[in-house]
C-alpha cells in the first residue's frame, strides 16, 4: 500500500501516523525558539499541537501552541485538496506570542474580525500600523519564511507532490510569496494594475492624501504601506481572487525580485 498523496488520503491514517506527518510542516527553528518538546507536549503531558483532520475530510487545520496556558498559535495552518488532488494552502502563519498582541482579528465585543478581512477593528489596526506590522498581523512574526517553507515542500514532497498552491489573503504576503519563487495561476492582471496604480502618476497616487492614517504618500514606494492602504479599500475592492503556486525546490531567479522596499 502505498503512502497518501492528498489532504484526503493523510485524513484516512492513524492518529498517531496523521500527527507525525503533519507535524513536518513545523520549522525546526520555530520549535527551538520557543523551546518545544520533539513530541509537542509539555511536561504534564498536555497536547500542544492541535490537528482537525477527521477521516472523510479533504481539509486540515493545524495550530502549535507554546504552553497550554497561551490564547493564540505560534503555528496555525489550513490546507486543503484541489481538484485535481494537489496541495493549496488557504491560510497559514505564525505568531511571536512573546512580542505585543494588537487586537486586529476581533472588536471589543470579542466579536473575530477575520483578520480584518470581513470587519475591521480600526484602533488595534492603527496600533499595529504605527508599530511596523503589517495588515492581518496580531504578533509580529518570527522571521521564519525561509524556513517554513523549505519545510513545507518537505511535507509535499513526502506525498509526492511536485508543486502546490497558496491563497496570500493580502498585497504583502503576495510579494513575498513572488520573491521566493511563485507564480500566479490567477490575479496576476490585478497585481499588475496595482502596480500601475501606485506608478508616478498612477491613478491610486492622488488617493494617498492622508484621509485616513492608511492612505499615506509614502504609501506609493513601501510594499507594507502599500498592503495598509490596500487593505483600507484605496482599490475600491478588496484583495482577492489571487492563487500563486511553487514548483518544489525550484529557486528564485533575477525575474522574482521584487522592486520596492518592505
Amino acid at each position: 500500500m502505498s503512502f497518501p498523496s492528498t489532504i484526503a488520503g493523510l485524513n484516512q491514517l492513524p492518529d498517531d501516523l496523521k500527527r507525525d506527518t503533519y507535524q513536518k510542516i513545523i520549522p525546526i527553528e520555530l520549535v527551538e525558539m520557543f523551546n518545544l518538546r520533539d513530541d509537542f507536549r509539555d511536561s504534564q503531558g498536555n497536547n500542544l499541537l492541535k490537528l482537525h483532520c477527521p477521516p472523510g475530510s479533504s481539509d486540515a487545520e493545524i495550530a502549535l501552541y507554546p504552553n497550554k496556558e497561551t490564547q493564540d498559535p505560534i503555528l496555525f495552518g489550513h490546507i486543503t485538496d484541489t481538484i485535481h488532488g494537489q496541495l493549496h494552502i488557504l491560510l497559514y502563519g505564525m505568531n511571536d506570542v512573546n512580542s505585543t498582541r494588537y487586537d486586529v482579528d476581533r472588536l471589543d465585543d470579542g466579536s473575530k474580525t477575520g483578520f480584518g478581512i470581513n470587519q475591521r477593528n480600526l484602533e488595534a489596526e492603527f496600533l499595529a500600523f504605527q508599530a511596523g506590522l503589517a495588515p492581518g498581523q496580531i504578533y509580529r512574526g518570527p522571521h521564519l519564511f525561509k524556513e517554513s517553507l523549505r519545510d513545507f515542500e518537505c511535507f509535499a514532497i513526502s506525498l509526492g507532490q511536485e508543486l502546490f498552491f497558496v491563497e496570500p489573503l493580502y498585497y504583502h504576503v503576495a510579494l513575498v510569496f513572488k520573491k521566493y519563487g511563485f507564480s500566479y495561476q490567477s490575479g496576476k492582471k490585478f497585481m499588475n494594475r496595482i502596480e500601475q496604480g501606485f506608478a508616478q502618476d498612477g491613478e491610486l497616487i492622488p488617493l494617498l492624501d492622508g484621509s485616513t492614517p492608511f492612505r499615506q504618500p509614502a504609501a506609493a514606494h513601501k510594499i507594507r504601506l502599500r498592503s495598509w492602504a490596500i487593505h483600507d479599500n484605496i482599490l475600491g475592492e478588496p484583495f482577492t481572487n489571487v492563487t500563486m503556486y511553487k514548483y518544489i525546490a525550484q529557486q528564485p531567479d533575477r525575474s522574482c525580485e521584487v522592486s520596492i522596499p518592505w
